[in-house]
């Protein structure tokens, strides 16, 4: 077996990973030891203190991500208890449903897997060049773990492109047909794997959708529906959703969806959410219950101020059409408008709407996505319920 190259860090990055985050800089590594990118390597500082393991990168700044504490050199069964962990977690925070995210990065200390289930389908992917060089281990863990029916890679997400990674999706084992029905808190949804976005669904609403219910009430508004996930759960507890997307392959799916479930009281409209607001506005259209649940406005620090009157113009609107006592669902998927921006956003539209709004909760990503301390990256998802009372 091959010497496990050992990588030099900075005292900047010892104290990055001392303060529990796993990413180690570029500009923090101060000797690269042999290593070829790919590689799974050990860490030590200038005085040769061994600070565990990591993946390495030699394309991407973000150079180092642990992924072992000191030790043996991890192999195939440490892998296998990170698995088993990751799993025994799930069986405490997962019920009603076969979709959940099995595998969740540095929330499963994992950084840079992912590994979501679709009943008995499994799709991964592996986002830096060390969990894709292991893509064959990752396999056979599953095959072993849970006998699935198929195993896909959705590798297409653009940030392997920081890692010189082709970008790819495909069936790696077994049968995948078209589509796979799955159960969510008790409705039905319908999940293309390989043709669906992320890795076939948004799982990290799977519990905001239910705490969503809770209040819904009245006429009710699902902009960006996608595939209905909010106006399916609204549907039992509302007298009728208006579910909203420019997507014409989302508006089918989600009429797909309503169908499957017999929710007769779901219209889907496509349309330019933006436009749709001012326009219902306008008509003096009014709502009981509104959910915003964009796509990621803020991709990047340099495009949040762009983002930020985003969420503030269709936050206003919402607002304005919402009736004294109404209900308003507003997400944000962006990691880089923080919760307090994304406050500070509702805060300003509430000011101009000059509607008083309390928050009812505050809530994130579902607990099968779970939040490391010392990780910010994994708490992106901001979920705030709110209710207009005069």
């Amino acid at each position: 077996m091959a010497e496990t190259p050992v990588m030099t860090i900075s005292s900047r990055g010892i104290k990055r990973l001392r303060g529990g985050h796993l990413w180690i800089y570029s500009s923090d590594v101060l000797d690269r030891g042999g290593a070829v990118g790919g590689d799974l390597v050990a860490l030590a500082d200038e005085r040769r203190h061994d600070y565990g393991y990591a993946f390495y990168s030699d394309a991407s700044e973000i150079t180092l991500r642990w992924c072992a504490p000191a030790g043996p050199v991890p192999d195939r069964e440490f892998w296998h208890r990170r698995f088993r962990q990751a799993e025994l977690h799930r069986q405490h925070v997962v019920a009603d449903t076969d979709a959940y995210r099995v595998i969740y990065s540095e929330g499963d200390l994992l950084s840079s897997l992912i590994v979501d289930r679709y009943a008995d389908h499994f799709v991964l992917q592996t986002l830096s060049q060390g969990t894709d060089r292991l893509l064959d281990t990752w396999v056979s863990l599953l095959e072993e773990l849970y006998h699935p029916l198929s195993i896909s890679v959705r590798n297409d997400a653009h940030v392997r492109q920081y890692e010189k990674l082709p970008l790819e999706k495909r069936l790696l084992t077994g049968d995948l047909p078209d589509e796979v029905t799955v159960q969510l808190n008790g409705l039905t949804f319908g999940v293309e794997i390989l043709g669906g976005q992320k890795t076939g669904a948004f799982l990290d609403q799977r519990e905001n959708y239910a705490a969503a219910a809770r209040y819904a009430w009245g006429r009710a508004l699902d902009a960006f529906t996608f595939a209905g996930g909010f106006a399916l759960h609204l549907a039992p507890h509302v007298d009728e959703v208006l579910a909203v997307d420019i997507s014409d392959e989302a508006c089918a799916l989600a009429r797909l969806n309503a169908a499957r479930n017999d929710m007769k009281n779901v219209d889907v409209v496509r349309a330019n959410v933006f436009d749709l607001l001012r326009e219902l506005d306008r008509a003096g259209e009014r709502f009981n219950t509104i959910v915003l649940d964009p796509p990621a406005f803020a991709k990047s620090k340099t495009s949040l101020e762009g983002a930020y009157r985003g969420y503030k113009e269709i936050n206003l609107r919402a607002l304005r059409l919402l009736t004294a006592g109404g209900v308003l669902v507003t997400c944000s998927c962006s990691y880089h408008m923080g919760e307090h921006a994304f406050l500070q956003m509702l805060g300003e539209a509430m000011a101009d709407a000059g509607r008083p709004v309390r928050i009812l909760e505050q809530r994130l990503q579902a607990r099968d996505h779970p939040v490391l301390l010392g990780v910010p990256e994994t708490k992106y998802l901001k979920c705030v319920i709110a209710q207009v009372i005069g």
